[in-house]
């Protein structure tokens, strides 16, 4: 009786064995393709002032084009997703044209100076930049230096010809006018790499030119002549005083001239005869006084007239 009942419960626990098995099956399988996917998927994030690039990658196959996202933003979590950001704010490069890279001016005179230029990429050019510009190669998720892919980009189709422009543009001048025509320079430069550029991703805001330096020995001679032009400024200055003292002196002896002329004009005999009568009563008058004898005329008044050291013949008669 025994040997019926354990085959039965041997029926139980075969069937009970082979329910659990599709399930504990199935729920492995979910597990490892959950895994899988977190593995595999990511959240791509793109950060303020850049505008990223989306691929979505394949396992067998070739990676596509997702889309594109301005930052700060992501793209949620997706399957095999990835992004390159792509800085979209202004660069500041300066070119140097020192040392070796000295140019020539149109007269052969060696000069120095440095192009700088304000440039960005186009946040609506992006995919364009990727495909057809970038040679970079950056992985999505160990890239320490984003910048880098605009600034590779930059020296391969920017650099080259804004220093031929820049170039051209000074060697179409005479060495000591480039100083005066760093704007003009830096303008003509602008306008051709704009027209370069004309098309691509790549914005130019401004170039400018500066920080021109000649060779020593020319330095030194526009310092010499630069200091004997302010001798000759000064020395002209001092004439230009000295001619204004003399006119001066001029006028003023003509003034003084002109006064005396009118005084003598002016004065007469009688005129000095009543002052020194008056100047006479003042002294009489005065409680401290002293008597001074002087040449007196008729009804005891100054003498004003002069008189001849020898008496004339005419003064001799009248006396007899």
């Amino acid at each position: 009786m025994a040997f019926p009942l354990t085959l039965i419960d041997g029926r139980r626990v075969s069937a009970f064995v082979g329910g659990l098995l599709p399930r504990v099956f199935f729920a492995l399988a979910f597990v490892f393709a959950g895994v899988i996917w977190l593995i595999g998927s990511s959240n791509p994030f793109t950060p303020a002032g850049y505008v990223g690039y989306l691929t979505r990658g394949a396992v067998f196959g070739k990676t596509s084009f997702y889309g594109v996202q301005r930052g700060p933003t992501s793209a949620g979590r997706k399957w095999l997703v990835g992004v390159t950001n792509v800085s979209v704010t202004p660069y500041t490069y300066t070119e140097d044209f020192t040392g070796d890279e000295t140019v020539l001016s149109r007269d052969n005179l060696k000069i120095a100076f440095r192009v700088h230029t304000v440039w960005r990429i186009d946040d609506q050019q992006v995919p364009l930049f990727m495909e057809r510009f970038s040679t970079t190669i950056i992985e999505h998720k160990t890239d320490k230096a984003p910048d880098s892919i605009v600034q590779v980009a930059y020296a391969n189709f920017v650099r080259e010809p804004l220093r031929t422009f820049a170039r051209d543009e000074v060697q179409r001048r005479n060495g000591l006018e480039v100083k005066d025509a760093l704007i003009p320079i830096g303008e003509a430069v602008l306008e051709r790499i704009r027209a370069y550029a004309t098309g691509s991703p790549f914005v130019i805001s401004s170039v400018v030119v500066g920080n021109v330096q000649y060779p020593a020995e020319v330095a030194d001679a526009v310092s010499r002549k630069l200091a004997a032009t302010q001798d000759l400024q000064r020395k002209d200055t001092e004439i230009e005083i000295e001619r204004k003292e003399r006119t001066k002196r001029q006028v003023q002896a003509q003034g003084i001239a002109n006064a005396m002329q009118i005084i003598r004009g002016q004065l007469s005999t009688m005129y000095i005869q009543h002052e020194a009568i008056e100047a006479q009563k003042l002294m009489v008058n005065s409680p401290n006084h002293t008597v001074v004898y002087i040449p007196a005329g008729p009804m005891g008044v100054p003498i004003t007239a002069t008189f001849p050291a020898a008496p004339s013949e005419s003064a001799e008669a009248a006396v007899r």
